[in-house]
């Protein structure tokens, strides 16, 4: 660790044991992103999630909680048919718990792990002509959802008050096409289908129009994107996972680098959950509806096989069916807890039980950590014993497992569009990157573990931290990474701050 380094965590000790006692420590998996996290969910792309993000920001002097949840791992941008998509047949949800006490109730949801409220986004698919071989563009798309736009998907946002289990409509939006190239040339430079992806920009104006197109204005104040992104997050993932055997700053890979994902963003006004003075905890679910019904050709006769509606999807007696109650198939909170924590045998449990069950079945995993045994084994034989079990400082930031936000900092500093916020790190507090809150009365991170924002460097953060001892006062703090410290392309400093997807026909695969 350098002298600066030192110099930071020293000045502001303070404010890693408060982070330690009230957000639980600085501390993550080796890796930091749940891309294959589970046997089960690994089999669904369409439902794994990837990244959740949750921070502060603010529009026309109104603050708001921004949260981000991406799906769809390692999608290869030079596929055709470029039929990467949200899935009709999933549910996708963000769910906020709060600590906000109103004189009926007493429960500090976020100690709880109980959802406060949950937002649902539900999509639907459509084609325009499904007489043509050209499944997603029939021609150059100028704007979303054009006659050359032949695949579109709409979606519909709800919010659910657990409290007063009552469900509320707030809009509907419809899904940029993916970067194919020529067919999407307004993704890319100079609005050129042969040219790489635009970077990030600083302002809306400067966004290209087929993400402004795609942000959707909801009731109440909302507003949400969903639709192809690059893959936000970075890190030599493939060098962790083979036996911590990291490359240095000379030889390490972005595993990411180059693919796609599909995200969601929704802006959420600070009034809708109740108080800007408040920690709020953050985590996103999938579904699936319980039964499942496949048709096959084998029922029909030859008449209804040349003349009935179309195979498998829509409304006609061919539609395959689902039915049933929704059925929790994927979830995430912090990044990588069940990937780099949880054993084989609990990984699918995790994803199908909620944080109010964290404390019960997980708080073995983050008190034990095999983690940290592993890194004294193979990477650092030095490291405290005592680094190995105990370990209260990670239980409080996994137990309940969820992105813990201070509302009451106002924005966050973010990076992207080639000109970082002043005093931005992505390596948060370990790079003396810290924002004043009101509610705690400290100074306290800007980024992870205070939420998360894009650009957060969570494999060095947390590397750091497992090998660290935010028990201490002051804390004993080592530091480590995997020498791959930035995106490969800009994030937009402005909605939905995601990076622009990647070029199918400049894809680095």
């Amino acid at each position: 660790m350098n002298n600066q380094c030192t110099t930071i965590l020293r000045k502001f000790g303070v404010g890693l044991t408060l982070i330690a006692a009230t957000f639980g420590p600085l501390s993550q998996p080796a890796s930091a992103s749940s891309h294959m996290d589970a046997p089960l969910i690994t089999l669904d792309p369409a439902a794994n999630t990837t990244d959740v993000y949750a921070f502060v920001t603010r529009r026309d002097n109104v603050n708001y909680l921004t949260v981000s949840l991406s799906v769809y791992p390692f999608e290869e941008p030079g596929v055709g048919p470029n039929k990467y998509n949200f899935d009709d047949n999933v549910l996708y949800q963000f769910n906020i718990s709060t600590t906000n006490k109103k004189a009926f109730i007493t429960q500090n949801d976020v100690t709880a792990g109980a959802p406060t409220f949950s937002y649902r986004f539900l999509f639907h698919t459509a084609y325009k002509n499904r007489a043509t071989i050209l499944q997603s563009y029939t021609g150059v798309i100028s704007n979303i959802n054009d006659d050359a736009q032949n695949l579109v998907q709409s979606y519909t946002v709800q919010k659910y008050d657990h409290r007063l289990a009552r469900f509320t409509t707030l809009g509907t939006g419809i899904v940029p096409p993916n970067n194919q190239g020529v067919a999407t040339p307004f993704y890319n430079d100079g609005d050129n289908g042969e040219n790489p992806a635009r970077q990030g920009v600083d302002n809306d104006v400067n966004l290209d129009r087929y993400t402004k197109g795609g942000i959707a204005s909801l009731a109440r104040g909302y507003r949400a994107f969903a639709g192809q992104r690059d893959d936000s997050f970075f890190g030599d993932i493939q060098s962790i996972f083979d036996l911590l055997q990291l490359r240095g700053s000379l030889g390490a890979k972005d595993s990411q680098k180059g693919y796609n994902v599909h995200t969601i963003v929704l802006e959420i006004p600070l009034t809708e959950l109740g108080s800007e003075k408040q920690i709020v905890g953050v985590f996103a679910t999938t579904y699936r509806q319980q039964v499942s019904v496949l048709r096959d050709g084998f029922s029909y006769g030859l008449g209804n096989l040349l003349n009935g509606g179309s195979f498998g999807v829509g409304t006609s007696a061919r539609a395959d069916a689902n039915s049933g109650r929704w059925v929790q198939i994927g979830r995430q909170g912090n990044p990588l807890f069940c990937e780099a924590f949880v054993a084989i045998q609990d990984k699918d449990l995790y994803n199908r039980t909620l944080p109010q069950q964290d404390s019960a079945l997980f708080t073995k995993y983050a008190q034990n950590p095999e983690l940290a045994s592993l890194i004294k084994a193979l990477v650092i034989p030095s490291l405290p014993e005592d680094l190995l079990a105990d370990r209260s400082d990670l239980v409080g930031i996994f137990i309940p497992d969820m992105l813990k936000v201070d509302l009451s900092t106002g924005p966050v500093r973010l990076t992207g569009a080639y000109n970082d916020d002043p005093g931005f790190s992505s390596l948060s507090i370990f790079g003396g990157d810290l924002v004043n809150s009101p509610l705690q009365g400290k100074s306290i991170p800007s980024g992870w573990p205070n939420g998360r924002r894009f650009g957060d460097d969570v494999v060095d953060i947390g590397i750091s931290a497992v090998i660290s001892d935010l028990r201490k006062s002051p804390p004993d703090i080592r530091q480590a990474g995997d020498s791959v410290y930035s995106n490969d392309i800009t994030y937009n400093k402005v909605f939905p701050y995601a990076a622009t997807p990647h070029n199918g026909r400049n894809h680095a695969h």
